[in-house]
């Protein structure tokens, strides 16, 4: 079996999706300055959680070269 093309692709959109993310969400909590540590709190939990929901349809990319699982 050959090894695919994908999976080295894949490693390199997520790191870059990690990169790009950090930097959006960074740049927003400088708008937040000021605002109480519960605001922070709210906004950096869902910021966290949030970057993950791209990952599933890379995930599936890289292991079957579809975007999208095949209606059955």
């Amino acid at each position: 079996m050959n090894p695919s093309w994908r999976k080295p692709a894949g490693v390199g959109l997520i790191l870059l999706l990690i990169a790009v993310w950090a930097f959006i969400v960074a740049s927003v909590a400088e708008w937040l300055q000021g605002a109480p540590d519960v605001v922070f709190i709210i906004y950096y939990l869902i910021a966290g959680i949030v970057w993950i929901l791209p990952l599933k349809p890379l995930l599936l990319w890289m292991e079957t070269g579809r975007w999208r699982l095949p209606k059955t």
